[in-house]
């Protein structure tokens, strides 16, 4: 097997701050609206694909996080088959059969947008290996519609698009982290098992049912957008915090709007966007952001020198019968230490509502690795299986 045609990439997660939900094309993955996210490091959140094609396969082959499935998925083929048609590499190459293997290094479609970091990093693979050089976020769409904006790091928007191929729905990018270095992210696990409606349901239904999202779409999500938009550009992280958290609570209530409604937050998460709400009017400003994708699991945003004091706050109002050292992952930091100055809050819940925490932050686009890190044996089979 040539190691010229094996390829091993990472792509990380993008979390929305201005919410996609609703397909104005199921096939094409044409979102209803705009959306804008950031990109989150690929150090603590990502997914690792490696990609091998060879004369010397029998059949094409996927494996997912150690378990074989079926390649046989309209949305996958329809990325590969993509790719190849804008291949530039040798016809009698484009017959070879292919084998994937990938992995995430978080739980998968669990509300922490795995499918995202999953196809973008299988599109960006591919585009390697078939030496594709153009923009590819709109190949990327079709595979999971979030998935176009992890191709780029930092804050990306994805444009609807007018044209009805879809050729003009793509991701560009707003910035890249190196723009607002001190944005920081924290994730609270709530539940990291597989989600009862998936986003692809959801979606379908809402948009047959819900009267309140299309006052959404035509009313209000551009007024989000041109906000959002001022609020990177100016690192205005009062304005970020105040949009985010309002888009993400109008998403949750088109959710509920649906027939029969589409619940993603539980009790838990309730809690926390209580919570965010006490610790901000505790400390008189904007110190923190909550938004919710579809899952109980929320996305915190806030800047590098609010993290301690954060971090001391939620490890005391969403304690852990654990170790605080195994409760926070990511980022290492320190939160024992007794200058912290954080507001008082006056919310106990009980032990073990939230499963952990990942401290990370907003980060750079994909990227591909060395040989070393490759997820295939050289006959092209997984070096781990479940």
């Amino acid at each position: 097997m040539s190691e010229n045609f094996v390829v091993t990439a990472t792509a990380p997660v993008n979390i929305a701050t201005i919410k996609y939900w609703g397909k104005k094309d199921e096939k094409l993955i044409i979102p209803v609206n705009d959306s804008i996210s950031a990109t989150l490091s690929s150090d603590y959140m990502c997914a690792k694909t490696t990609i091998a094609i060879s004369p010397n396969f029998e059949k094409d082959q996927i494996w997912l996080n150690g378990i074989e499935e079926s390649i046989e998925n309209p949305r996958l083929l329809n990325c590969i088959r993509n790719i190849k048609n804008k291949a530039k590499i040798g016809t009698d190459k484009l017959k070879w059969k292919i084998h994937i293997c990938s992995e995430n290094n978080f739980p998968t479609a669990a509300g922490l947008a795995s499918s995202s970091a999953g196809y973008a990093c299988l599109v960006y693979a591919l585009s390697h290996i078939y030496n594709v050089k153009e923009n590819i976020s709109d190949i990327a769409r079709q595979g999971s519609g979030s998935a176009c904006r992890s191709i780029y790091g930092g804050f990306v928007q994805w444009y609807t698009g007018i044209k009805n191929d879809g050729s003009d729905s793509i991701a560009l990018q707003l910035a890249p982290a190196s723009h607002w270095p001190e944005m920081r992210v924290i994730i609270l696990v709530v539940n990291d098992k597989q989600k009862k409606t998936s986003s692809t349901i959801g979606m379908q239904r809402t948009v047959e049912t819900s009267k309140l999202l299309h006052y959404r779409v035509k009313y209000c999500v551009q007024g989000h957008i041109d906000k959002m938009i001022q609020a990177i550009k100016n690192k205005n992280f009062d304005l970020f915090a105040e949009i985010t958290m309002r888009d993400s609570n109008q998403f949750h209530a088109v959710c509920l709007d649906t027939y029969p409604p589409a619940i993603y937050m539980n009790d838990t998460s309730h809690a926390i966007a209580s919570f965010v709400h006490e610790y901000n009017a505790a400390a008189n400003s904007y110190k923190v952001a909550y938004t919710f994708d579809a899952g109980p699991n929320a996305c915190l945003f806030t800047l590098e020198k609010n993290v301690p004091a954060l971090l001391y706050t939620i490890t005391k109002v969403f304690p852990t019968s654990g170790s605080v050292k195994d409760y926070i992952t990511g980022i290492p930091i320190n939160i024992e230490n007794k200058s912290i100055n954080a507001p008082e809050i006056n919310i106990s819940m009980q032990s073990d509502l939230l499963k952990y925490v990942i401290y990370t932050k907003v980060g750079e686009g994909p990227t591909l690795l060395p040989d070393t890190e490759s997820l295939l044996n050289r006959e092209g089979l997984p070096l781990r299986l479940a």
